[in-house]
């Protein structure tokens, strides 16, 4: 028994002795790998191909990052007024006392651009129309209550403010350089899941005649605009401001690549003037006008197909005061040319009220020049 007892302890005093030996030689054949969770080869890495870093090319992150942090939700609430007569009865309220009935709340959602350090916020009218309560949600968490500077039905546009400091400002890109098939992000909270950038082209400039707004020219794109993305940014590959998303044309509420963003050279002039006078001031000149068509020129041997027939002129307007005569075609206005009725508002509208402006019409195939003094354009109803 004492024989076996050496025996062990020699064979045990060699193998502790060859151990050391190998682990200061050579440590790799005595490492284990982490134990291995499925099938596999214990103690193999599983190669793969990793891309190195730097970021994807061809990538828009800079745009975006310059613009996001302008883009702001907003948050409308609205109280739903009461109805029945019943509920608008002092003999009633007073029975009741406590029990009335309380009113609801409805709320709903857009986004809107913050264009100046002062706090002014560039947003849809329709995102603002008729709301009690205002809140803006700012890229960095903060949340403000907003009041309304002014709005403007007849272009869809509303300014509002928030009084907070350190606010991030949008810079504003130069929508008339714009061309089909610029590439645009479109910024906003669709669904208000958060905020979200979609990316797509420039599909049309100058749209109008789509019956959204008064005064429309229409900047269109492709980059998916939904519902919650009113207000928000239609930005360059720079992440330059182009437009504010107003719209889309859509069978089913959802984005199907026809959006329509409001120029920000119109929201800009839109911006200027509510600031300084609480509402958008435009010049009017007192005229009903009407499209120049093939058809009409043929019929009437016009001998043209652009400018704008007068076909209606209010009684002691300004048009009326300067000689301007149904059947006349306005071709010009303080030399830049009309090609159609939207042409024609746009110009008209852009005129200082009070300014005597030059307008060319053609009567009887002859040309003239009557000088038209601009009056002010009477506020449309919402």
């Amino acid at each position: 028994m004492r024989r076996y007892w050496l025996l062990f302890a020699q064979t045990v005093t060699i193998a502790l002795g060859v151990y050391a030996v190998i682990a200061a030689l050579r440590p790799a054949w005595i490492e284990r790998a982490p134990a291995q969770v499925g099938i596999g080869t214990p103690g193999r890495a599983i190669p793969v191909l990793q891309a190195p870093g730097g970021g994807a090319p061809n990538s828009y992150r800079d745009a975006a990052g310059r613009a996001m942090p302008a883009v702001v939700n907003i948050l409308t609430s609205k109280a739903l007024r009461e109805t029945h007569p019943l509920l608008k009865d002092p003999f009633f309220k007073r029975f009741f006392g406590d029990k009335m009935p309380p009113q609801e709340q409805m709320a709903s959602l857009g986004s809107g651009v913050i264009v100046s350090a002062e706090g002014y916020i560039l947003t849809n009218n329709h995102v603002v129309e008729g709301a009690d309560e205002i809140e803006v949600g700012l890229a960095d968490g903060r949340k403000a209550e907003a009041s309304v500077v002014g709005t403007d039905p007849e272009t869809d546009l509303a300014v509002i403010r928030i009084k907070e400091k350190n606010l991030p400002v949008i810079v504003l890109g130069e929508p008339d350089t714009a061309r089909v098939g610029d590439v645009v992000l479109a910024i906003g909270n669709p669904f208000g899941v958060g905020q979200t950038v979609t990316l797509g082209i420039i599909s049309a400039l100058g749209r109008n005649n789509l019956h959204i707004n008064h005064f429309e020219n229409f900047i269109q794109t492709d980059a998916a605009i939904n519902f919650g993305n009113s207000g928000g940014a239609l930005v360059d590959s720079r992440g330059n401001l182009l437009g504010i998303n107003s719209a889309i044309y859509s069978q089913t509420g959802g984005s199907v690549g026809i959006g329509f963003a409001i120029p920000v050279s119109t929201a800009k002039t839109v911006l200027d003037s509510i600031v300084k006078h609480g509402q958008v001031v435009r010049g009017w000149i007192g005229i009903e006008s009407q499209d120049i068509t093939p058809e009409l020129a043929g019929n009437f041997g016009l001998g043209r197909d652009s400018g704008a027939i007068i076909a209606g002129v209010v009684r002691g307007g300004p048009a009326d005061r300067a000689g301007m005569r149904p059947g006349d075609i306005l071709l010009a206005v303080k030399g830049r040319k009309v090609g159609n009725t939207n042409d024609m508002m746009n110009l008209i509208a852009a005129l200082p009220p009070g300014e005597k402006a030059p307008m060319t019409v053609m009567r009887k195939n002859r040309e003239t020049t009557l000088a038209v003094t601009v009056g002010r354009r009477p506020r449309q109803a919402p």
